[in-house]
């Protein structure tokens, strides 16, 4: 496919090169190019296809990376590396040595911040502003907030911190809900007069005029601020972003390039920092997506001439297996509800949502909210299920502490994503909740199948309570892990070699790899035992006696090593007088690539080559 215009911006800059009457082609063009190749590469989606205009003029307005643009969620970022010289680098997206899904400084010094988490960025953008003042640097810093991210508290946590920075501009992507809604031609008159530069010009001449007439002008100042608020309120439906000291402007059309260009332009010169509020559509250019963009939010690769709807053939995964099972226990115990954090169909919970809708919360991307809610449900008798990812349940870490642990509260926090996530990068790994869940008491399960997170969602519903946990893997199970079925112990010896003096223990996805690399040893003369665990916290009360047997133990996780489950069972074996040879294999999370899991697992020496080439090593060293 031919894309004539899109050849010509091959590095930061070139944008501004082409004629404004090009700027719609060229707009359709990198549409098409984002839709053919994340279709083969799998990616973030529907966002990208809904900033494309956006994000094409604010590269025709801005100087980078003298100015900084940030964006939440970073996933919005596709555009804007297409007009950095990274058009290349898309045929390898979110795969090893390719580049990033999120804005990554380290690739290039036109992404200012690493950004993977929603509703951070504006305090992120704030805080650079603020830098650029201070240190007396020109530039604009203009954040791009999707309307998801006022879910979340910390948005409204940055503007309430605001001050008057007159270098900074917020874009409000609009895609879902609007929340100042102007209609009608005075709006429409209001917007194009308050974005005409002369107005800009005047007003801050004004204000500038003002602020050097000693004692009285600041007090003119604000009683001008004050008249003219008290105008808009006649006007707007909503003054909430002109209370917290923004010049609001808009709502403006998100896919209209050259008049954002225009308006953009126009507010290089600014008094105040600027709200602008633009409306977009998700997911545009491509039907399917326009029509269901929740579920073309991010997608591996896809036949663009096959799409369905996901929602109505979902595959198997963990997700669905846990949101279909809940959904079918929610039919059995009446005070069951389920609560997650902008993921309904990431986690699942679309089929309780169908089953059971009054007892199902979306409580937008706010897991601290999400958290404290489920513990205020459980302190009044129901059995709330917190399904999040385990990257973002990092978020609410003081609430699971203060507002469910310290009371004991029956909740159940359901850990999707857990272990080593293909794609993200070290932005959505879920390598730290087995420590942090362990670290404060709260008992942690791991499925490493269907059968298993089938059994033990069951068991941790119905009969278990207190605050408790389960973490399972993205994606399907895997045929090796399948096979092992459930025997509903809380650990399991898979693996049986005559004459074993080697155990390889894990948990979870991970169990994949001790099984291979028990296959591995045996070709190597070397007997080895495997133990895969079921319940992570506290240890099972026996394992220790039953591992206390083997010279060597090597335990493999994918998970940080610092506080770790294998950390926590070789101080149970010391303590229990064993005395032989404990090697660990968990996460060094100080280089997460952003890879397929087999890459990522070899990255990090937990595949079983890696595994059995330690034991072997460790053998060697002791033979001799």
């Amino acid at each position: 496919m031919k894309y004539p215009l899109l050849d010509r911006i091959q590095a930061p800059g070139d944008v501004k090169l082409l004629a404004e009457t090009e700027l719609p082609r060229l707009c359709e063009e990198i549409r098409r190019f984002l839709i053919r190749s994340v279709s083969s590469t799998g990616g973030h989606l529907s966002s990208n296809l809904g900033v494309v205009e956006l994000t094409v003029a604010l590269h025709r307005t801005l100087d980078l990376p003298q100015d900084k643009l940030l964006f939440d969620v970073g996933h919005q970022c596709y555009t804007h590396k297409l007009l950095t010289g990274r058009r290349a680098g898309f045929a390898a997206l979110r795969q090893k040595d390719g580049i990033s899904g999120f804005p990554n400084p380290a690739e290039s010094d036109c992404d200012a911040f690493v950004a993977g988490h929603g509703s951070a960025a504006l305090s992120t953008a704030i805080g650079i502003a603020r830098a650029k003042k201070l240190k007396k640097e020109p530039g604009k810093v203009v954040v791009i907030v999707g309307d998801g991210a006022f879910t979340g508290g910390m948005v409204y946590e940055g503007m309430n911190n605001l001050g008057m920075l007159n270098n900074l501009i917020v874009i409000l992507n609009d895609n879902k809900m609007s929340i100042s809604k102007n209609v009608g031609q005075m709006a429409n008159y209001l917007t194009k007069l308050r974005t005409d530069p002369k107005y800009f010009h005047a007003k801050a001449q004004m204000e500038t005029v003002l602020e050097n007439i000693p004692v009285v002008g600041v007090s003119m100042i604000k009683a001008l601020q004050g008249g003219k608020q008290f105008v808009r309120r006649g006007i707007y439906h909503s003054t909430m972003f002109e209370e917290m000291g923004f010049q609001y402007i808009g709502p403006v059309d998100g896919h209209d390039v050259i008049s954002l260009d225009h308006m953009l332009n126009n507010l290089r010169e600014q008094y105040a920092p600027i709200f602008l509020h633009v409306v977009t559509q998700k997911g545009k250019g491509l039907k399917p997506a326009e029509e269901n963009p929740g579920e073309f939010h991010a997608v591996s690769s896809i036949d663009l001439r096959h799409l369905m709807d996901p929602e109505l053939s979902p595959k198997d995964s963990f997700s669905t297996i846990f949101g279909s099972a809940l959904a079918e226990l929610g039919g059995e115990e009446p005070r069951l509800c389920a609560v997650t954090a902008a993921m309904k169909y990431g986690t699942g919970l679309n089929f309780f949502k169908h089953a059971h809708v009054d007892r199902f919360f979306d409580v937008g991307m706010a897991e601290e909210h999400a958290v404290s809610f489920a513990g205020g449900l459980a302190s009044q008798g129901l059995l709330p299920v917190v399904a999040i990812y385990s990257t973002f349940f990092q978020r609410a870490y003081d609430q699971i502490i203060h507002d469910v642990n310290l009371m004991k509260l029956d909740v159940l926090f359901a850990v999707d994503r857990a272990g080593l996530v293909p794609g993200d990068g070290a932005t959505h790994q879920g390598i730290y909740d087995t420590a942090f869940f362990s670290q404060i008491g709260i008992p942690l399960y791991a499925p490493a199948n269907y059968a298993e997170l089938r059994h033990w969602l069951r068991v941790l519903v119905l009969q278990e309570r207190g605050p408790r946990a389960i973490r399972y893997a993205r994606g399907e199970e895997k045929p090796a892990l399948a096979a092992l079925g459930c025997s509903g112990a809380l650990y399991d010896q898979i693996e049986t070699r005559p004459g074993a003096e080697v155990a390889l223990v894990s948990y979870g996805a991970q169990t994949e790899e001790i099984i291979a690399a028990c296959d591995l040893l045996y070709q190597n003369q070397v007997p080895a035992d495997c133990f895969k665990l079921l319940r992570l916290y506290p240890l099972p009360e026996d394992l220790c006696e039953t591992l206390k047997r083997y010279r060597l133990i090597l335990f493999a996780e994918d998970s940080v090593r610092t506080g770790s489950v294998g950390e926590q069972l070789c101080f149970a074996l010391q303590q229990a007088g064993w005395t032989g040879t404990f090697l660990l294999h968990a996460v060094d999370n100080t280089h997460l690539l952003h890879a397929n899991v087999p890459e990522l697992r070899r990255d990090q020496q937990l595949d079983a080559a890696a595994l059995a080439a330690d034991v072997l090593d460790h053998r060697k060293e002791n033979a001799e």
